[in-house]
């Protein structure tokens, strides 16, 4: 994504004010705890929180500075005024161009929080229809940033007062709060079990697909709207969910128009400021419990089942491809080959392909090449998405999308969205998918889903009243 030497976005990158102040304080004990209390303390209308790779929590705010792209116009907003343009279908060129602005206007390395919405796909593989109207892009750059290690608590502001607000917060003491219900076991598998029947018939139809030659594979989702009667607490949700997962990242947000509250079994991308590359692809699946024996009778089975090391090895396969797409000739490798990975409800085979950027590369080059992450799409991908837009119902938005921290120094890390409970307006829901092949059963792919839909459902919390 190369900028011009005239940037539009230039006179909007003067406006937003850089991270100027900045002090460290004493470690805090629980991190995720700490994160989530400055989540609820309602500091800006937007905020995110972030869990990085090490155990590193990152918590921003600050909705006076964002910017959002749709499939036809971008805004930038900063200082009380707006800047818009065309993208002309190209939205992330256009996005990442502002980004750019924030290096060149000078004020030393700015952060950025944010998301892609799935729909984004359909823009960088030329299949424009599904795209949609909605929003595909935002981020913000924060006011405020909290950084929260085991070894010290940094926080950066614009200004002393905003400074002092996050000071006197962590000052005081870890503030009790009512816990939020949750939802009875019986109600949570019910909720868990909603629509089954019909996502069968997907998987169904996209197995005929499969052994017709339009593809090879495709990611297989299914939306769980949440009861009228189930109002969630995403930030009590967080925190308990994240108690009982292990996530590759996790992050709490109320950005943009969503809401979300995700425990991410992978990466999309990792891009450090050297360029190195990082894609963390995880494909095949089975439950994990609370019986050691059961869990690794099925870790053995799921390591020699034909149609899980099928399903991971074709989306290895893709994910080395979009990588030496961007990387330099040579670089890409696998540092990893089907490990098997714990993340919450499930274990995963799991690859890692690394590579160093080629000449000319930057961050938003890589995920255009990777984005939408293999694992939640299919192969190939393009064949894919047409096929999800005939067998899923309605948009995924956020789903399958991803969340990302990344700098105008080159960093960008960013989340797969899995396993998340999602909010937009009035409505709360939760998704799951399968990879679908040949050798696909509907009765298996509707069995993976409930498994990684209890990576989330039973951690619920409930908002009082």
């Amino acid at each position: 994504m190369s900028t011009g030497s005239r940037n539009p976005w230039e006179a909007w990158a003067r406006s937003v004010p850089p991270l100027a102040c900045a002090s460290a304080r004493q470690p805090r004990p629980d991190p995720a705890a700490t994160a989530t209390r400055l989540a609820q303390a309602g500091l800006a209308g937007q905020y995110a929180v972030y869990e990085g790779e090490g155990g590193v929590w990152h918590f921003a705010a600050g909705s006076a500075v964002s910017v959002t792209a749709d499939a036809t116009g971008i805004t930038a907003r900063a200082a009380g005024r707006s800047w818009t343009s065309r993208t002309d279908g190209e939205p992330l060129t256009a996005f990442a161009d502002a980004l750019a602005a924030l290096r060149d206007a000078g004020g030393g390395n700015r952060r950025f929080y944010g998301w892609a919405a799935f729909e984004l796909a359909h823009l960088l593989h030329a299949d424009p229809g599904p795209a949609g109207d909605r929003p595909l892009l935002h981020a913000l750059v924060p006011e405020v940033e909290v950084t929260l290690t085991g070894e010290e608590t940094v926080v950066r502001a614009v200004d002393e007062a905003w400074g002092r607000k996050v000071a006197d917060l962590l000052a005081e003491p870890g503030a009790e709060r009512t816990v939020p219900d949750e939802p009875t076991p019986e109600r949570t598998e019910g909720v868990i079990a909603a629509g089954a029947t019909a996502y069968g018939r997907a998987v169904s139809r996209t197995v005929e697909d499969i052994r017709a030659g339009l593809l090879e594979k495709a990611v297989v989702s299914r939306k769980v709207p949440l009861p009228a009667g189930l109002r969630p607490d995403f930030p009590a949700t967080y925190l308990a969910g994240r108690r009982a997962n292990t996530p590759a990242r996790s992050y709490l947000l109320d950005l943009g128009g969503y809401r979300a509250a995700g425990f991410s079994p992978e990466t999309v991308l990792e891009v450090g400021e050297d360029g190195r590359v990082s894609t963390q692809p995880l494909a095949g699946t089975r439950a994990l419990g609370a019986d050691p024996e059961e869990n690794e009778r099925l870790r053995t089975e799921l390591l020699s089942d034909p149609k899980e090391i099928h399903e991971h090895a074709v989306s290895v396969r893709l994910a080395w491809e979009e990588m030496a797409a961007v990387c330099r000739p040579d670089s890409v490798v696998a540092e990893e080959f089907m490990a098997v990975r714990r993340r919450g409800s499930v274990q995963h085979l799991a690859s890692r392909v690394t590579g160093s950027l080629r000449p000319g590369a930057g961050p938003w080059d890589a995920f255009a090449a990777l984005f939408p992450a293999i694992t939640a799409t299919g192969v190939s991908k393009r064949a894919a998405l047409r096929a999800l837009a005939r067998h899923e119902e309605g948009p995924r938005g956020l789903y399958g999308g991803a969340v990302f921290r990344g700098d105008t120094a080159g960093a960008l890390d960013a989340a797969l969205v899995l396993r998340t409970l999602i909010g937009a307006g009035n409505e709360a829901w939760l998704r799951a998918g399968a990879g679908v092949t040949a050798q696909s059963s509907p009765e298996r792919e509707i069995e993976e889903t409930c498994e990684k839909l209890r990576s989330v459902a039973p951690y619920l919390r409930l908002s009082e009243g």
